[in-house]
């Protein structure tokens, strides 16, 4: 099976529940995940502005356990692209070029409206709802994706 690479945006990674599926989807082989360090900072800073009670030592330890967890996940080396790329919004464009530097398939994303099919297109890349996303892992694997969701609540 030809195994296809999604760049996780900082929106997926912000809700816990949301991360630790994403992220155990790909532990378990069924994708490649791709972030960069701009993508964490922007769900740490968010996190940390909404909710007083989270601390950032906290915060830096889930982000090494992610990173660690899922091989060759950091996407370096895309800023010089960055200024080349037409968004709506220019703060996503850090994302769009840490997708087409990693050879990535779909940017997994809440914020649809920011990543116009017109601007992805070209690169062949493509934005997704996470839970088309997730509809689509289980319709190409429903096994690993119920394995995946046991391994969750087995931690829990």
């Amino acid at each position: 099976m030809t195994k296809f690479t999604a760049l996780y945006d900082a929106c997926v990674l912000y809700p816990p529940s949301m991360r630790d599926l994403l992220i155990q989807l790909a532990v378990d082989g069924l994708h490649r995940a791709k972030w960069s360090e701009k993508i964490h900072s922007e769900w740490i800073r968010n996190a940390l502005i909404n909710n007083p009670h989270l601390n950032i030592e906290t915060l830096t330890k889930t982000k090494e356990l992610i990173n660690n967890a899922v091989l060759d996940c950091l996407v370096e080396d895309f800023h010089e692209l960055e200024a080349s790329l037409n968004l709506p919004d220019e703060n996503d464009k850090h994302v769009l070029a840490a997708a087409i530097v990693s050879h990535s398939d779909v940017i997994v994303t809440y914020n649809l409206k920011d990543f116009p099919r017109g601007s992805l297109e070209k690169y062949g890349i493509e934005a997704q709802h996470p839970d088309i996303f997730l509809l689509h892992l289980l319709e190409l694997n429903q096994h690993i994706v119920i394995k995946s969701i046991q391994a969750i609540y087995k931690k829990a």
